[in-house]
């Protein structure tokens, strides 16, 4: 997967693509990975890298959604729960099974959230991950060493997926292109092109070389997340906004919080959301919020009233309490909720995802959350091929492996991740052994992951490499910082960028990484 082939197949393309996908979030890439599927000539181009705005700043979690049930959208909730399974099948070496314990500090929970776990694994039926069951208070401790022990009268445990979600992305990138699609980062969509009212393709910006070019399409999909409504309005400056944007906040901790395998789930917080605590990459993810915000960002910020909140909630389950100078990273993501009517908080607004189809041709997708991003490409597909009159083709993605599928691999190798192509990161490793190096002493990256994602996965800032081709920064903000310098030196030699280049790289990251520390 390379940029400069990508823009050189626009450059060079003579006619109509079947279709064009703004977005190259989860939703954008599923949608393209359906279409080239199905053998049609699909384009993707995302205004910054892959994932960049929500789709890396999720839980890292496949899930049915427990809380769903509780509030009988039981329809959503199978759903997901097959999406799960498949996505279990689909890409394996990102996707693995996690114990989750709902612990019981009042008589009822037990039995209560027992028989509401029950149902959740009948709905899962053949695609379940494992039984839920009732645990003694002993076993419970067992389990999680550092739950607070004052008034625990035991748990129940049940199984969920976890994943990387900008490994996926980048691995979905890597499927359309293997089918024969055309993905680009770093270009901008910035006008919609139309024969009378209808729309009839776009003109995009490339961010790196400011050329600008005309790309005809016989449908056009916006699937921007929460920037939908941006390009709702470049088709009808007057449509209304359907998004309303709701943040979530995760805090990153060490692992001595949450020693063991298995993750905490309460269901029921202050302000209504499940709080998690859950074991990922030798770190703990907990969160998340669920703010109203006004204004949609690449780079949300986390408000300091949901940082007090995830550590307050902590504190209360948590035998040692995390206080900021704990935290290794703060990151925050912001959900695209399609509105419902004025006054519902957004934790009561629907995660199903939307299809809207404007008077012009334009498909617009919304909604929906990574577990469910096949079924999100696979429906508004439909739709596409409608509007556009492609040939029905039937749905081929229910089965279709991920790239860099493998179900076999050695958990301890840090590279395992990377599937299939771990084998081409090792070869590099080999061929040069400072490309073995750890990049910083604290996390487990090596400079070849450098030099793999700029050949292989488009990367093309400091940033790509450190947030979404690897979790550095995520994972040890500080860390990522002083990982930087070298990172620009990897990328520069293989990109032929300049040292004003690495200059210019090192300071924007490192003002952007700052944002993820929180002041002690």
């Amino acid at each position: 997967m390379n940029r400069h082939l990508s823009m050189d197949t626009v450059r060079n393309y003579d006619g109509f693509w079947d279709i064009i996908v703004i977005g190259g979030g989860a939703t954008g890439l599923g949608a393209a990975v359906e279409a080239a599927s199905r053998g049609y000539r699909t384009l993707l181009l995302e205004q910054h890298d892959f994932s960049k705005s929500t789709s890396s700043r999720s839980t890292k979690l496949v899930h049915g959604g427990v809380r769903y049930l509780q509030q009988g959208n039981v329809s959503l909730v199978l759903e997901a729960l097959r999406e799960r399974g498949l996505l279990v099948q689909n890409a394996p070496h990102l996707v693995r099974n996690q114990a989750f314990i709902v612990p019981n500090y009042d008589w009822w929970e037990g039995p209560f959230y027992g028989i509401g776990l029950k149902l959740y694994d009948m709905l899962a039926g053949k695609l379940g991950l494992g039984p839920s069951k009732w645990l003694s208070k002993e076993e419970t401790q067992k389990r999680i060493p550092t739950l607070e022990p004052a008034g625990l009268m035991g748990g129940v445990i049940y199984y969920d997926g976890q994943f990387d979600d900008s490994r996926l992305a980048i691995n979905l990138a890597q499927t359309l292109h293997d089918l024969g699609g055309t993905p680009i980062n770093y270009i901008k969509v910035t006008r919609l092109l139309k024969a009378g009212d209808v729309v009839k393709g776009i003109l995009a910006r490339d961010v790196e070389e400011g050329e600008e070019y005309e790309i005809y399409g016989r449908v056009v999909i916006n699937a921007t997340g929460v920037f939908v409504d941006n390009i709702l309005k470049m088709d009808d400056p007057a449509a209304s906004s359907i998004i309303a944007p709701s943040q979530g906040v995760h805090l990153i901790l060490d692992k001595e919080f949450l020693p063991g395998d298995s993750a905490i789930m309460v269901p029921h917080t202050d302000d209504g959301r499940v709080l998690f605590a859950v074991p990922w990459r030798e770190r703990v993810v907990v969160g998340t919020t669920d703010t109203a915000v006004n204004e949609v960002s690449l780079e949300p910020r986390a408000l300091e009233e949901e940082i007090d909140f995830i550590l307050t909630h902590a504190a209360r389950y948590l035998t040692k309490d995390p206080v900021p100078s704990d935290v290794l990273s703060v990151f925050a993501g912001l959900r695209p909720l399609v509105r419902a009517g004025e006054g519902k908080s957004t934790a009561a607004l629907s995660r199903d995802h939307t299809i809207l189809i404007s008077k012009s041709g334009l498909v617009t997708i919304t909604g929906g959350k990574w577990t469910t991003y096949r079924k999100m490409g696979q429906d508004v597909i439909d739709q596409a091929a409608l509007v556009a009159g492609l040939e029905e083709r039937p749905c081929k993605t229910l089965d279709m492996r991920i790239h860099g599928w493998l179900k076999n691999y050695d958990v301890n190798d840090p590279l395992h991740y990377y599937g299939s192509d771990a084998l081409g990161i090792h070869k590099l490793q080999h061929q040069n052994k400072r490309l073995e190096r750890p990049l910083h002493p604290d996390l487990p990256y090596t400079g070849a992951e450098v030099v793999w994602s700029v050949r292989e996965e488009m990367a093309r800032t400091v940033e790509d490499v450190l947030s979404r081709r690897t979790r550095a920064l995520l994972l040890d903000a500080r860390a990522s910082i002083d990982m930087a310098p070298l990172v620009a030196r990897l990328m520069a030699a293989e990109l032929r960028y300049s040292k004003k280049w690495q200059k210019e790289q090192v300071e924007k990251y490192t003002n952007l990484a700052r944002d993820y520390i929180l002041a002690s």
